[in-house]
């Protein structure tokens, strides 16, 4: 379960298509939260082989959010789950709890926060098994902007709640499991944000010899000024190659125009293109078209700098290499990438500027790095290797289960 749209977590759509195919009579439940991505939604469900319930997404629930908030604020430290959970942000938590409590399961799976109460509810009410999948270190997405730290605590107060009494988890990194290990004694299975196969292009794509010529590429639901977008922007301006940047996304915040006008003052607004919004399962055959893919995370939050996007595996499985911020998650896991990511400062334009000339500059080198990431991302990171992970985490928590879910111990 989660309380977003299922064309906004691929893991849950991995997931549920994995167990599904292990055997396992799976439902999903959802929330219908963004009208942006709607269209795809319709077109994953009307595919899925398993139910999907799709909560709608209520236009008074931010006014219910600030209510809790109020409520929460005067209670100290003894705040109820759900209570929480509703403070901590605008997802429809008393509707998914309503929703899962009439799904009679052995094992109940939150995605996200919001889906924990409902989750952990379900789970006493039938005596079943409870699981957590940790897209991100979410006690630790605070920013420092107004409100962070209440919202922060609030969601501490959910994990701190209910992921001790889980019978597995799962994360997206292993620095966020980490993390997670660290706070609350758990240890998660780390699952990558990777693809299947069936989505790779059958072969490489030849590229146009131009050794003076890159096409850039980056994408996510939203386009956003804290991805280090403005960096690679003033990089492609102090380059002597000539770099092209297209982005994909909704610019529904403006950031789009923002960056554009970045781009209009460098004197290169004829080489940034904005992009629409692409079906999910478009994502690798529309990165293949590049030469260079971008996951330039800042440290805007200690999740930011723990987190290893879906964005890198994309661009593996495409075969296009990558350039990295210099995060912790993303320099760790550089070495394994070898020639096919480039980590870089977002502080320092002129040294992103100089790598991209080395890339491009350098006889073969682009072509070794493409070389390598087609290999990687089909000798290691894709789903059929991945998701060995996840069905033994899950088969474990079965075998398990004699001695009684963990929530009761």
């Amino acid at each position: 379960m989660s309380p977003g749209n299922l064309a906004s977590n691929p893991r849950l759509l991995k997931e549920a298509d994995a167990l599904h195919s292990a055997g396992y009579d799976v439902t999903t439940v959802l929330s219908d939260f963004s009208e942006s991505v709607r269209a795809f939604d319709d077109e994953l469900v009307a595919s899925a082989p398993w139910r999907v319930i799709r909560i709608a997404r209520r236009r008074a629930l931010n006014l219910r959010s600030a209510a809790s908030a109020l409520v929460a604020r005067t209670m100290g430290e003894r705040v109820p789950l759900s209570l929480a959970c509703r403070a901590a942000g605008g997802a429809p938590v008393g509707a998914m709890i309503r929703a899962v409590r009439a799904i009679e399961a052995d094992l109940y799976i939150a995605h996200y926060v919001a889906a924990l109460p409902a989750a952990a509810k379900a789970a006493r009410r039938h005596g079943a098994l409870l699981g957590f999948d940790a897209e991100d270190f979410h006690s630790g997405e605070g920013t420092g902007r107004a409100g962070d730290d209440f919202r922060m605590r609030m969601v501490a107060a959910v994990e701190r709640s209910t992921l001790p009494g889980c019978d597995y988890s799962t994360a997206a990194s292993p620095s966020i499991g980490r993390a997670y290990a660290e706070r609350y004694g758990i240890t998660p299975t780390t699952i990558l944000n990777v693809f299947p196969l069936a989505m790779a292009p059958q072969q490489p794509r030849p590229r146009e010899r131009s050794p003076v010529r890159i096409k850039a590429y980056w994408f996510s639901q939203t386009i956003g000024l804290d991805r280090g977008l403005q960096a690679f922007v003033r990089a492609m301006a102090l380059a002597r190659c000539h770099v092209t940047l297209d982005l994909r996304g909704s610019n529904r915040w403006g950031h789009g125009d923002t960056l554009m006008r970045l781009a209009g003052d460098l004197g290169i607004a004829d080489r940034v293109r904005l992009l629409p919004l692409a079906s999910p399962g478009e994502m690798v055959r529309l990165a293949a078209d590049y030469d260079l893919g971008l996951s330039l995370e800042t440290d805007v939050s200690e999740s930011r700098r723990l987190c290893l996007t879906n964005k890198i595996f994309i661009y593996l499985l495409a075969g296009i290499p990558m350039m990295l911020s210099d995060t912790p998650a993303q320099r760790a896991l550089a070495v394994d990438l070898g020639r096919a990511a480039a980590v870089v400062p977002l502080a320092e334009p002129a040294a992103m500027a100089s790598a991209l000339d080395q890339l491009c500059g350098t006889e073969g080198a682009l072509e070794e790095a493409m070389a390598t990431a087609w290999r990687l991302g089909r000798e290691r990171y894709n789903w059929e290797v991945e998701q060995r992970l996840l069905l033994a985490a899950v088969a474990n928590a079965f075998e398990g289960a004699s001695a009684g879910p963990a929530w009761r111990h």
